[in-house]
């Protein structure tokens, strides 16, 4: 947020003194802002060159796709892994496999060796989480209604 400087203004007139003369129109001037000191921390961290963020873009561009690929894959495999399970393990199950899985996509992140800046050390984990959980769950809903459209019955007798 910008800090502005304090305008100093002129003493306001008495009433009297309207009457001997009209007041100008004074142009409306855009307060200046104050020279903001850099933070220690941000002086700490060293310029990224653009071959450096051009490999740190392709590193999480890749992990992106990793996420949603392995999502998708897993997903489909949750279908037919906890088939034996019935109810409400079934489930819960596959919501445990799903973060397993993330979790190990985090190792492999890591392993990438990502040169990072601290203030981004995060993506390493909110790269393309939500694209991996809404996919894994679409694609094991959409696999598991697939597989076991034919064992249910529609109660329509024809």
């Amino acid at each position: 947020m910008a800090k502005f400087k304090k305008k100093k203004s002129k003493p306001t007139p008495e009433p009297e003194d309207s009457k001997k003369e009209s007041p100008q129109e004074e142009p409306v001037d855009i307060p200046e802002t104050e020279k903001t000191e850099s933070t220690p921390e941000a002086s700490k961290e060293p310029p990224i060159s653009e071959v450096e963020k051009s490999e740190k873009d392709r590193k999480l561009n890749k992990l992106f796709w990793l996420r949603v690929a392995l999502a998708v894959i897993a997903g489909t495999a949750a279908t037919f892994i906890f088939e034996d399970i019935e109810g409400e393990e079934r489930r819960w199950a596959s919501i445990g496999f799903m973060i397993i899985v993330f979790f190990a996509t985090i190792i492999v992140a890591k392993g990438m060796k990502m040169q990072l800046p601290s203030s981004d050390r995060k993506k390493i984990v909110t790269q393309a989480i939500g694209s991996y959980i809404f996919l894994y769950l679409f694609t094991w809903i959409v696999t598991y209604t697939l597989v076991h459209t034919a064992t249910v019955s529609t109660g329509i007798n024809i």
